[in-house]
């Protein structure tokens, strides 16, 4: 568990200290619904899931490139073979990677 210091207004933090009585909670758990509720909100909203979507891509196509890097270091015949292989197949064997399968570059075939 993580410990969290916040600054608050003196109006919100008795705003938030009244809802909380009123709750029957503590502050403390009434901060901590709340962050799940903007959690929850935030997982529905299709803008922030197609921007998350483009960070993984991000972070696949650094990972295989630094991967593609270690390789060719030691490993260079390996590291040519792989970026010789047509998209969507396995560069060890050439064939058609399965469905839902991840290539040795890290990010998954279209189609």
């Amino acid at each position: 568990m993580k410990t969290l210091a916040i600054r608050l207004e003196d109006d919100i933090h008795a705003q938030l200290t009244v809802l909380a009585q009123l709750e029957e909670l503590t502050v403390t758990d009434a901060i901590r619904q709340a962050i799940a509720s903007f959690i929850a909100a935030k997982r529905n909203n299709p803008e922030l899931t197609a921007r998350a979507e483009a960070v993984l891509a991000d972070i696949d196509r650094d990972a295989a490139s630094r991967r593609d890097a270690i390789a060719s270091l030691f490993d260079p015949e390996q590291a040519s073979s792989q970026r010789s292989a047509p998209n969507g197949t396995d560069a060890t064997e050439g064939k058609p990677l399965a469905r839902g399968a991840r290539s040795k570059g890290g990010t998954p075939p279209k189609g």
